[in-house]
């Protein structure tokens, strides 16, 4: 059967289609820049607005949660609907919620138009992608073209707390929300004219029950994970992560009953297409959770203001981009799991740098050892998603996106909570408090360094100099523990590459290298994605 991806058949993209990928790529900047941004916001409008820490957490959570758990559902409606209506329908509510978050009087109503922007961003980020999939049939492009927008993911992510640190010096806190307008207005503006419209007239209706299954499996895990990362991990973690996998359990066996799923779970039989989820989760469990290690690191050890340790951190966001630009085009000439195997093996270097950093350690050696973690993942980011959506056929472009989409959602929230469960144990275990401090102050001091920087401004200063160096030495203990599980798993990423990827060709081959027998898949429906190897 013929290879979709492989052949170099496919007619090329035009001025067009570059045009409206770099319309695409603006909205994609934007969600992920507005994930990070609100955490140097949330001060100011918390005191503004008088939030408690529960409503800090809701306004913090509720974006994710509902990001996370729709997307699945929006990714196959775009199938269903149209991927440009729906992708236009989500910019023009992603764009009213964003005036309403700006200007918004109370806590309730934030949180109402933080909801309203995670449902609406879910529509937006398979969308996208799947659009990019169906405006590149040709393998080189697609592959350039998924660079840049794994690129924009990125970039954005690095860039939201610097960006949001020169906002909130110029303006209020609000602002930072307004980013999102004008980028939804081009998008409205350009989009009919740029953007195809694709969708799969075959499809049936949405079932309703599979998105009420699927919010209440993907809910729970997420929820449960971020309260392994706040309070460690405890009966609520453990109870609510096991209730989302009862949850995913009916989901699956409801999708294998349907004529028309809202998940095609065949595509988990594609070697290429699941292999590549597995290096998505993976790869993103140490690559959330070393730089929220190093983040505090920046900020507690070295005592870098916020702001400046988003500085130091920006060019991370920029490596990534570099990678997941290049990988592409060196894939057109080298198989796709060396590609992804050597950049591990470079991502592996650089957290083997890590497990050195102590607080003698210079900032720009920290700095070089993440960007050569962030330059080697890069390559898994572009060619890992290509594999994923270009393996599933056309008209399953959308629910290939979400699942991708939803897997990077899955790896950063099991990076924060695992790692950085993993880092507050190995803290608790190393910090030594000194003798005359009190209980609640001694558990205080245990619980986290910030809570040390804080106990430690009460104490008497040789005493209060005691613990911190203490707490310091604790946290560098915490940050090399973790640098050493981002080695591992990364390492385990490679030879996942190296195992189960390798009989993918470059992108550039000029004919169908046939799969093994057994590796294709060959059940009735399933079109050309069957022979993706």
């Amino acid at each position: 059967m013929e290879d979709r991806i492989g052949t170099g058949a496919e007619p090329l993209a035009g001025r067009r289609e570059w045009i409206g990928l770099a319309v695409l790529a603006l909205p994609t900047l934007l969600l992920s820049l507005d994930i990070s941004v609100l955490y140097l916001a949330l001060p100011h409008l918390s005191a503004q607005l008088g939030a408690d820490s529960a409503e800090q957490l809701w306004i913090m959570d509720i974006y994710t949660f509902l990001l996370a758990g729709f997307l699945i559902t929006m990714g196959t409606l775009g199938d269903r609907i149209g991927r440009r209506k729906l992708l236009l329908i989500g910019a023009a509510v992603f764009g009213l919620a964003s005036v309403v978050a700006a200007f918004s009087t109370s806590t309730e109503m934030l949180i109402v138009a933080r909801a309203l922007m995670g449902v609406s961003g879910a529509t937006l980020m398979p969308s996208t992608l799947a659009l990019i999939t169906n405006m590149f049939a040709n393998p080189k492009q697609r592959g350039a073209a998924i660079g840049v927008w794994a690129s924009c993911m990125m970039v954005g992510a690095a860039l939201g707390p610097v960006i949001g640190g020169v906002m909130l010096e110029l303006w209020w806190w609000g602002s930072v929300f307004l980013m999102g307008v004008p980028v939804m207005l081009l998008l409205l503006a350009t989009g009919p004219a740029l953007l195809p419209e694709y969708k799969d007239a075959a499809a049936g209706r949405v079932d309703l029950l599979s998105v009420l299954l699927s919010l209440a499996a993907i809910l729970p895990v997420i929820y449960g994970l971020k309260d392994a990362a706040k309070d460690g991990i405890g009966v609520t973690a453990i109870v609510t992560v096991l209730v989302g996998l009862a949850f995913a359990a009916v989901f699956a066996v409801r999708q294998l009953r349907l004529d028309s799923p809202l998940l095609d779970l065949r595509l988990f039989r594609v070697r290429a297409f699941s292999a590549a989820l597995s290096i998505i989760i993976l790869g993103g469990i140490p690559l959330a959770g070393i730089f929220l290690l190093a983040s505090i690191h920046l900020q507690t050890v070295k005592d870098l203001p916020p702001t400046q340790a988003g500085l130091w951190l920006a060019p991370v966001g920029l490596v990534i981009a570099v990678g997941a630009s290049v990988a592409p085009a060196i894939a057109q000439k080298v198989r796709p799991a060396y590609v992804i195997a050597v950049g591990f093996v470079g991502s592996v270097i650089g957290f083997l740098l890590l497990t050195q950093a102590d607080s003698t350690t210079a900032t720009v050696v920290i700095l070089i050892a993440m960007l050569l973690v962030y330059l080697g993942v890069g390559p898994s980011m572009a060619l890992g998603v290509d594999m994923v959506v270009g393996s599933a056929p056309p008209e399953k472009a959308g629910s290939a996106s979400a699942t991708s989409e939803t897997s990077t959602e899955l790896g950063v929230a099991l990076g924060i909570a695992l790692v950085g469960s993993l880092g507050t144990a190995v803290y608790r275990e190393a910090v030594e408090v000194p003798s005359g401090v009190t209980g609640d102050q001694a558990q205080q001091a245990k619980d986290s360094i910030s809570g040390a920087s804080a106990v430690a401004d009460d104490l008497p200063p040789d005493v209060g100099a005691q613990l911190l160096g203490s707490a310091r030495d604790a946290f560098d203990t915490a940050l090399n523990a973790g640098a050493v599980f981002g080695a591992v798993m990364f390492a385990l990423c490679a030879l996942i590459a190296i195992t189960l990827l390798r009989h993918v060709p470059p992108s550039g081959a000029s004919q169908t290298e046939e799969a093994p027998e057994g590796d294709r898949a060959t059940e009735p429906g399933l079109t050309p994605l069957e022979s993706r190897e």
